[in-house]
């Protein structure tokens, strides 16, 4: 196999919601395999011990703030760093929240504020990297979207709809964006251990289900979505754009019924 199809070395690649989860680990696999790293969050302290961390196996990692609902700190973050670093080779949109409860409870407070990061910030902070790459002709963008735009679980009513959202941004995008070189792929996460779910899915009913409807018989880990990322910023999917790729176990390619064949 040639190494070079799914080389990112040299890459300048900028990750959102990168201080922990799912953006950490795709950024700590960019970072291990010769990218420079941009990472952003909302908390600066968590940032630079996440930078510090990922830097030690030599490679460049910078920490800048930057609260995606915010579109004043979007601009400030890629002016930053196209300032520092010239262009952005690929963007990891991970940035997102989620809250779970009725849908009848939320308050437009708590509506806005899933939306804003989790779509409209998304939005944002890829329109305004993308006219770097679109006047470079160069570049790949690549959207975390979810389980629950296969299917939307009962008690995450706006997340799901944003998430929605991400999926068309994905497919629109790449309709504008293909013809000047800038590729807008999505990875949709199934049921992935961390810090914030743990507790969760420590419940024996959960596991249960879990186990019961996903194929592979197990919970993803964040390292199981590193894989996917790296080809879809490599030349080995050069030919591919608009795609939302389920990275789920299999929990997506069927229904589960409780008979045995």
């Amino acid at each position: 196999m040639n190494a070079e199809l799914f080389s990112v070395a040299g890459q300048v690649v900028l990750a959102s919601g990168a201080s922990r989860g799912i953006g950490r680990a795709l950024a700590a696999g960019f970072a291990a395999r010769g990218a420079t790293l941009i990472i952003t969050g909302r908390e600066l302290d968590k940032l630079e011990a996440t930078a510090k961390e990922l830097a030690q196996g030599g490679a460049t990692v910078r920490a800048i703030r930057c609260d995606v609902a915010d579109p004043a700190s979007i601009r400030e973050l890629v002016k930053t760093a196209l300032g520092e670093f010239g262009h952005v080779d690929t963007l990891l949109n991970v940035a997102g929240v989620n809250k779970r409860q009725k849908a009848e409870a939320f308050t437009p407070e708590e509506y806005d504020f899933i939306l804003d990061i989790n779509l409209r910030g998304m939005f944002l902070l890829t329109q305004e990297v993308g006219r770097a790459m679109l006047a470079r002709r160069a570049g790949t963008i690549i959207n975390i979207d979810s389980l629950n735009t296969y299917a939307p679980l009962k008690g995450v009513l706006p997340y799901a709809m944003s998430k929605a959202g991400v999926s068309m941004m994905t497919r629109g995008l790449a309709m504008e964006w293909g013809d000047r070189n800038v590729r807008v792929n999505a990875i949709a996460p199934g049921f992935i251990l961390t810090d914030l779910n743990r507790k969760l899915w420590s419940e024996e009913k959960m596991q249960q289900w879990g186990m019961a409807n996903t194929p592979l018989k197990r919970l993803g880990q964040v390292d199981d979505l590193v894989g996917t990322a790296l080809f879809l910023a490599s030349p080995a999917s050069a030919f591919m754009t608009g795609q939302v790729l389920y990275v789920d176990g299999g929990f997506s390619a069927g229904l589960m019924w409780p008979l045995e064949v």
